[in-house]
């Protein structure tokens, strides 16, 4: 039997990339950069900031990486994830849980040294509970995986503030309690399409488990919750008119969007809504950011 040809250095480092699940690293750097502006009422140092989003990614790439070890089960049956590196066999289980373990040790030493320990701790700490709370525990037992473990997800916004500031205060909570109760919709929407590959391999996400509508039900009670939570955003952080005008427009179409999935419960129009989720959160900690800057420059 042939032996399988030696992959080139830029495969390898590919997959290693792929490990660590850059599209979802992005939509983490979103939120962070611009809680550092909010927090620092301007533009911190460009040092602070290329720091904190490079230590950041390091963390939230160990992390992914290990979901990617833990889940290489189940990833061999669902049709979304067989592309990846340890289902291809493109990266070997140990070399993934090692590459992981060391992204987190050298994300923990960059941030302590580079921004501040708590900075650190945090990061650290998020890995920690998305991979024993999330991956070990809920996402296979509970259809609450993705509302409780989503809280990993949420923490790069104390990252962000703890980085300028060094501590935290009920802004930075309150845009925690933001990116929770955004990433239920967000997920579900795009569940809702693979609901199939996760009943397959029996991994309880709600819409694998309930109706098209009930998870619609949930998906615009949460969003309800997401926008009343962004106005409360603007006078616990001290926002302008630039941030309230676009957390109400926003939310409006992200309710209406939520609304119209109830109304007509299809995997299109969970898509469209998964899909603007994404622009939403975007435009939103674009605002916030430039709410600030604009102040500034009065």
């Amino acid at each position: 039997m042939l032996k399988p040809a030696p992959r080139s250095l830029r495969s390898r480092a590919g997959a290693y990339v792929a490990l660590t699940k850059p599209r979802i690293i992005e939509l983490l750097l979103v939120t962070t950069v611009p809680t550092q502006v909010v927090a620092a009422r301007g533009v911190p140092s460009g040092w602070l900031i290329l720091n904190t989003v490079l230590g950041g990614t390091l963390a939230a790439g160990g992390a992914n990486a290990i979901n990617m070890f833990v889940d290489r089960d189940i990833d061999r049956i669902m049709e979304r994830t067989k592309g990846r590196p340890l289902v291809t066999g493109a990266i070997t289980p140990r070399a993934a849980l090692t590459f992981a373990i060391g992204l987190e040790v050298v994300a923990f030493g960059w941030l302590w040294v580079w921004v501040n320990l708590l900075s650190a701790v945090l990061a650290v700490a998020a890995c920690l509970f998305y991979v024993f709370v999330y991956t070990l525990w809920l996402k296979r037992t509970s259809t609450q995986n993705i509302v409780i473990g989503g809280a990993a997800g949420a923490v790069p916004v104390l990252i962000g503030w703890s980085s300028v500031t060094g501590s935290l205060a009920w802004a930075p909570v309150v845009l925690f309690a933001v990116i929770f109760w955004w990433t239920p919709p967000h997920f579900w929407a795009l569940a809702i399409k693979y609901k199939d590959d996760y009943a397959a391999a029996d991994v309880p996400m709600l819409p694998s488990v309930v109706s098209l509508r009930a998870t619609s039900v949930r998906i615009l009670g949460y969003t309800i919750v997401l926008w009343i939570l962004t106005l409360v955003f603007s006078p616990v952080a001290g926002m302008g008119h630039l941030y309230l005008g676009a957390a109400i427009v926003l939310g409006a179409v992200f309710t209406w969007l939520a609304v119209t999935l109830l109304r007509n419960p299809t995997t299109k129009r969970a898509m469209q809504l998964f899909g603007y989720s994404i622009t939403y959160i975007t435009l939103l900690f674009g605002a916030m950011a430039a709410d600030q800057l604009v102040r500034n420059a009065r």
